[in-house]
């Protein structure tokens, strides 16, 4: 049976909603002048949003642009106050329902999911495929080209209104989706959750349709593992039809790869072996403070102080866990 959303526009719109999506909204935030002008009025503010959403008067506002290294260069489009405080309150009541319908292999932007817990997941199959690292386990590794920037939105629209019978929040998440000129603007909270919901007819095509067992997708990458190189090769084929003909999506044609584990593959920044897997630090090309803070973020999720330690002093841009 199809899964419905149970919640009405009313529920979404309501006041308690918007207080509860600012206290989230907020954290980490206080310190910003948009967010302080705001809160000095907050009830107001909160007041008129809600009256605007209630006499369908509501209009998204633009996007301010610039430029961050995460940690490789990405542009953000950051959304007013005012529309992100709603996409905290449109994210709460469709996370959940939609995170159900989610398959267990898709990592991000996901609750206890994340790079930590894809990167583990991608050594579990690793040794399932290769029978503990006795058999070759081959891996077909792509990226799909400039997801978010070519993100069909009338596609995802109709995937939202499948499953949202209330037309008036069809409505509004189409104002947020067409507030912006082309594909999902990075930095709005609901552009991670719309962009799992496009994806998901991937996952599902992949698990159900391909009946596929060990795949892994975090974002626009995604692995499949086999014993078989041969129809790793054959899968190549099936999944950029799917891509092209449902999806209106590419896969990048320079980051397909088939390799096998024991050559070592390039998962989510860590390069995978049979027996360890090491982080390609691509620090030499964009040597800033963000991105080398990125890094070191990132090596926590191995065993790596000393790594850390000795990163700090040289700059050395290769990583072993």
């Amino acid at each position: 049976m199809k899964s419905i959303l149970n919640h009405s526009y009313e529920n979404l719109i309501s006041v308690d909603n918007l207080l509860e999506a600012w206290q989230e909204f907020l954290r980490g935030k206080r310190s910003k002048s948009d967010v302080q002008i705001f809160q000095f009025n907050l009830m107001n503010n909160i007041l008129q949003l809600h009256e605007d959403l209630k006499n369908k008067t509501y209009k998204h506002g633009g996007y301010q642009e610039f430029k961050i290294n995460d940690p490789k260069p990405r542009t953000i489009h950051k959304a007013t106050v005012r529309d992100r405080l709603l996409h905290h309150a449109v994210y709460r009541i469709l996370y959940s329902f939609y995170d159900k319908t989610f398959i267990a292999d898709s990592f991000s932007c996901r609750n206890n999911k994340g790079t930590r817990k894809a990167i583990n997941r991608f050594r579990k199959f690793s040794y399932i495929v290769s029978k503990n690292n006795t058999k070759t386990c081959w891996i077909l590794k792509c990226d799909i080209r400039k997801f978010f920037a070519n993100v069909n939105r009338q596609i995802l629209s109709d995937m939202l209104s499948r499953s949202i019978l209330d037309g008036k929040i069809v409505d509004l998440l189409n104002g947020i989706i067409f507030s912006f000129d082309k594909g999902l603007p990075l930095g709005n909270l609901t552009s991670q959750l719309f962009a799992n919901v496009y994806l998901n007819e991937l996952d599902q095509f992949v698990k159900h349709k391909l009946k596929i067992t060990y795949y892994i997708r975090y974002a626009d990458d995604f692995v499949i593992f086999s014993e078989d190189k041969k129809y790793l090769e054959n899968l190549i084929f099936e999944i950029s039809e799917f891509l092209e003909n449902k999806l209106k999506l590419q896969m990048h044609p320079d980051k397909i790869f088939i390799k096998t584990l024991s050559s070592g593959v390039d998962f989510l920044g860590w390069v995978n072996f049979s027996v360890h897997r090491t982080m390609i630090a691509r620090i030499n090309k964009n040597p800033t403070v963000e991105t080398l803070n990125s890094y070191l973020g990132f090596i926590r999720h191995g065993n790596a102080r000393k790594i850390k330690d000795g990163f700090l002093k040289s700059g050395f841009p290769l990583l072993r866990e």
